[in-house]
């Protein structure tokens, strides 16, 4: 939805605020990213929105109806993210595997954003061209349109629910991480043969299930939609 229709322009703030800045729907968002960024979406509050813009957090209400307004915004602002600067090549299976891993970082890039805006619908501008640029991707593969469809949702789920994996990962104490790491590392590789004859069998590569499984999940599902399409595997 367009900031124009969203609110009515009378409404706008045109004069500065304290910090000498004139509000704009970009600007806060901007700010309200480094917040949430910084302190996590659990304490985020408007109050502290417009303390940190220099304006009477009401301003924000000029721009947004409410904070769901708000939230909406920050998650197709990560899908703009991801979407600058692609390119399709031409090759509909590379293109995918690229789009996808664009969505993945992207929200990894913002680990406390992640945490609610890879499990929402954003329906605005930025959602939408990636969802038709992806889909499109599909179509040109040969798929007809409901399994096009179907692919695109794999596809995007499968991204987006390892980003959301891998951003709670990012948000546990550095001590966390390093137990869990260690646990790969030592703790199952040093199980014994007789009761775990498995694990024992693939103890050298465990320290693999520390890592994101986002590369080897695209490569699987790019695979399975060469394959539906009648294509090689590269």
């Amino acid at each position: 939805m367009a900031e124009s229709e969203r609110v009515p322009v009378e409404r706008k703030r045109r004069r500065p605020t304290s910090s000498g800045v004139v509000l704009s729907a970009d600007l806060i968002v901007d700010a309200a990213c480094e917040l949430i960024d910084a302190q996590g979406a659990q304490a985020f509050t408007v109050r502290k929105l417009g303390a940190a813009l220099g304006a009477d957090p009401s301003a924000v209400y000029r721009y947004f109806r409410n904070t769901e307004d708000l939230l909406l915004a920050l998650a197709d602002r990560l899908i703009g993210e991801s979407m600058t600067g692609f390119t399709p090549t031409g090759d509909w299976a590379a293109d995918l595997r690229d789009f996808g891993l664009r969505a993945y970082r992207s929200a990894l890039r913002h680990p406390q954003i992640a945490a609610f805006s890879t499990v929402r619908v954003t329906g605005r501008p930025h959602e939408q061209h990636a969802v038709d640029t992806g889909i499109g991707l599909l179509l040109r593969a040969g798929f007809d349109e409901a399994a096009a469809v179907r692919h695109y949702h794999a596809l995007v789920d499968t991204a987006l629910g390892h980003a959301a994996l891998d951003a709670g990962v990012l948000r546990l104490a550095p001590a966390q991480r390093a137990a869990d790491e260690q646990a790969w590392q030592e703790g199952y590789a040093d199980l014994p043969a007789d009761e775990f004859p498995s694990l024992h069998r693939v103890r050298e590569h465990l320290p693999l299930m520390g890592g994101s499984a986002v590369g080897p999940a695209l490569d699987l599902l790019i695979a399975a939609l060469r394959r539906a399409a009648g294509q090689p595997e590269a």
